[in-house]
């Protein structure tokens, strides 16, 4: 590789002196000398693999019948709906050849993460020519009725959508939603020391603040104990119907712009020798690599290394049709989709598209058995195990970790620790005994959320700072909530397992992605070649209920509602309600797979309600009646309170403390809910409570009244088809927050302990005579020790002494 000539201005490590910046920036970057590159036979190859998957490419979009152009085609031979996306096929097929030539050349480990998702025909037909889709999909196989059902089927009921999803081997990330790329490869390649991703990154999707953030994920990247990504941004210069930002960069600006992120960056746009450049550019690359995981696993890092970064320079739809009607296609936004939209109906479209699909002389590149020659699969890897749609890291589904017991972590009936204290400890011990499978992702909010304790034994793997760099770790930290959860997504979907903590009211930031994986995931489990994967770990802290002191901006449990409305066969929603609880939880969570699973906890040192053994029964059961804090173990009652969540709890124990003391007549039976889905009707959920465990619960005719962390109306909507709901009432985060104290905030909210004590009067009083007598009595005294309440908060600024010590029955 030394002998590629390769001319690189300035040695980019360390970084160049201040001085030299103008100059630097203004260079042309990184040239490969790339004149007659390859030789001729493989320069060949890869033509003819490009002709052939372009070919198919296009096909797939226009063809349901005489898809080989075996007879002359006729309008009654293209497909009534014309869907897929052409524009940037041809680009993602240059690429992926390339690629192959590679792996063949290297036995490299190669994944292709693919941004612009809408390239799907191009991926398909590369993934036909090696054969993958026949392996996993033998009604696909690499023959003329393969290739035939292939092309028939993409975009039709019951094949391939327009789009890569699941059922697209070696897919890792599905691009409907665009921004995402780049992260998940980098997730991909942590822990994977023989890995390398090619992303190929869309100038549409570039334009994306997720993306933008992605670039700084080298920088978290140990080349001591990863792999590397090969980023390449595809600068074809249209999306939809407009230009885009890097399509309009000329070479000095994006230089500029990627060397700022701290790459080395090699500009490939010679569209008369797109073949060698491209090569020379990829051997560079992989030269780069080299040299930088060498150091590192000498033990002489380079400081701050310069990953390779290579922008491809294409026009859109190349290939295709060059005009309709005196307009532009290649190289405009109209090949972006389908670049002869009315070939069906319109006689010009017609003739242009035969000329087109003919252009590529694809029988030539076919055997009579409708194989692809020997010269085109000279290029591609001659094991299966290296072909990219059949690398096991893609579909092998995850080795599941090794968990320690988390009872000898458990801590002590009755008093108080915060349960993300107790998290972190579990953690610690994890970390330890699975050092290359499991990691924290988290949004730069560790320490704050009292996770600390991981750092006992483990490093943030931050590579641009000398007191972490070269030193590995199982924490990546960073304020990008996007880039947590896509390297999540790549780390979990090439075999490991990932835990995600974030303050409560910033997950909604990724509530799309994670609905995009949640969709991903589903179609994997229908995909039958597809095994099991971990699931995703978030957990909620710093919750609502304890951000009195951030305000109003810092308040919002909607990510709740968001997992509610994933598929019920990946949608589990915890809410342990004291640090025992949730370690039993955690440990739950991590060994689980194919889910999505939500823990919403407080870093608050709060009581321990329940010893080991208490807790670990009472998570397995979902729920269950905590009779310390009932009336006669709960026999009987009058009401029902239930808590679900670990603030609102508490007030429900304290609530039902002021009624044992000031109406002793009500009789109460304190419900706590931890697995929220187990109030789903029976069916509704694998959790869901059988009718004869839910009334057993929350009886049959009694009053109920749920003190429920997130919104009252998604707590409403999950119980509905239970019967007789109008005996249900329900208070939850109502939107009403400031800079207050935290019992001041359950007030607000109608969460507090006077609150849910009038409610119980107010159930009780229809049944029972007793406490009907003294109901309007004891109400007003409940509400007039709110309102004193209120008026001590505004007076001194903080909640009066012990009224978070645990209540005495």
């Amino acid at each position: 590789m030394a002998s590629l000539m390769i001319q690189i201005h300035e040695a980019a490590n360390p970084s160049p002196d201040p001085s030299l910046l103008p100059e630097y920036v203004l260079d042309l970057g990184v040239k490969p000398a790339y004149k007659d590159f390859l030789p001729k036979d493989e320069h060949l190859a890869l033509h003819k693999f490009q002709a052939l998957s372009n070919y198919i490419a296009s096909a797939m979009i226009f063809l349901k019948s005489d898809t080989l152009l075996e007879n002359e085609l006729t309008t009654d031979d293209i497909k009534s709906r014309l869907l897929g996306h052409f524009g940037t096929c041809p680009g993602l097929t240059l690429v992926y050849s390339h690629l192959n030539r590679l792996i063949v050349k290297y036995d490299l480990d190669m994944i292709y993460v693919v941004g612009p998702g809408h390239g799907a025909p191009a991926i398909l037909a590369n993934l036909w020519i090696e054969d993958s889709l026949g392996a996993f999909i033998p009604q696909y196989s690499a023959d003329k009725t393969g290739l035939q059902k292939l092309i028939k089927s993409f975009s039709w009921p019951g094949g391939f959508p327009s789009h890569i999803n699941a059922e697209v081997p070696g897919s890792i990330h599905e691009g409907g939603e665009l921004g995402y790329s780049l992260a998940v490869a980098y997730g991909a390649i942590m822990d994977k020391p023989d890995l390398i991703v090619t992303c190929i990154v869309g100038d549409g999707e570039s334009e994306s603040g997720p993306l933008a953030a992605a670039w700084n994920s080298h920088k978290y990247i140990d080349p001591a104990e990863s792999g590397a990504v090969i980023p390449i941004l595809h600068a074809n210069g249209f999306k939809i119907s407009e230009r885009t930002i890097p399509g309009t960069n000329d070479d000095k600006e994006l230089i500029a712009l990627y060397s700022g992120y701290g790459y080395q960056v090699t500009i490939v746009e010679d569209l008369t020798d797109i073949n060698d450049q491209l090569a020379a550019a990829l051997e560079w690359a992989l030269a780069e690599i080299k040299s930088i995981q060498t150091a590192a696993r000498s033990g002489k890092p380079i400081v701050k290394p310069r990953w390779p970064m290579i922008v491809l320079r294409t026009p859109k739809g190349y290939s295709g049709p060059k005009m309709l009607n005196g307009v532009p296609i290649e190289g405009s936004f109209h090949s972006h989709q389908v670049p002869l939209p009315e070939a069906k109906t319109d006689k010009v479209q017609f003739e242009l598209l035969k000329e087109w699909l003919s252009s590529y002389d694809h029988n030539s590149l076919l055997t009579e058995a409708g194989e692809p020659i020997p010269e085109i699969l000279s290029i591609v890897p001659k094991n299966p195990a290296k072909r990219m749609g059949q690398l096991k890291e893609t579909y092998n589904g995850y080795t599941e970790l090794v968990l320690p017991d988390w009872k000898p972590l458990a801590k002590e009936k009755g008093t108080q620790y915060s349960c993300m204290k107790a998290v972190g400890e579990y953690l610690d011990v994890a970390f330890v005994q699975n050092p290359k499978n499991l990691r924290l992702f988290s949004p730069d909010e560790l320490v704050s959320n009292k996770l600390d304790a991981v750092f006992n034994h483990t490093n943030r793997d931050f590579q641009w700072d000398p007191e972490t760099r070269a030193k590995g770790g199982r924490v990546t930290e960073i304020l990008s909530e996007h880039c947590c959860q896509g390297w999540m997504q790549g780390y979990t979907l090439t075999g490991r397992v990932g835990v995600f903590p974030s303050y409560e009211s910033f997950l909604g930031i990724i509530a799309t992605m994670m609905v995009q994986y949640a969709k991903f995931m589903k179609m994997s489990k229908e995909t039958k070649w597809r095994r099991d994967i971990g699931s995703l770990n978030y957990i909620e802290t710093s919750t609502w209920a304890r951000q009195e002191h951030n305000g109003f901006s810092h308040q919002n449990p909607a990510f709740i509602g968001t997992v509610i409305k994933v598929k019920s066969e990946a949608a589990r929603i915890y809410l342990p309600p004291d640090a025992n609880c949730f370690l039993s939880t955690i440990r739950h969570c991590l060994k689980s797979k194919n889910y999505v699973n939500l823990m919403v906890g407080s870093k608050a040192p709060t009581p321990v309600f329940l010893s080991a053994d208490e807790a670990e029964a009472h998570t397995v059961a979902g729920a269950s009646v905590w009779k310390f804090a009932s009336t006669d173990n709960g026999v009987d009652p009058d009401v029902v309170l239930v808590g679900i969540g670990m603030e609102v709890t508490f007030e429900v124990i304290a609530a039902a403390a002021l009624l044992k003391k000031h109406l002793p007549s009500l009789r109460v039976r304190v419900v706590n809910v931890t697995d929220l889905m187990i109030l789903q009707p029976n069916g509704a959920h694998p959790h869901a409570l059988s009718t004869q465990a839910f009334e057993s619960l929350f009886t049959t005719d009694k009053p109920i009244h749920f003190n429920y962390h997130g919104y009252p109306t998604e707590l409403k909507g999950l119980m509905f088809g239970h019967p007789n709901l109008d005996r249900v009432t329900v208070s939850g985060y109502d939107e009403e927050g400031t800079t207050t104290t935290p019992l001041s905030m359950m007030v607000l909210n109608s969460t507090d302990r006077w609150s849910v004590a009038c409610k119980a009067v107010e159930g009780a009083a229809k049944s029972n005579a007793g406490v009907a007598v003294d109901s309007h009595v004891i109400i007003s005294y409940l509400k007039h020790l709110r309102a004193k309440h209120q008026e001590y908060v505004k007076l001194y600024g903080k909640d009066p002494d012990g009224l978070y010590d645990t209540p005495e029955f």
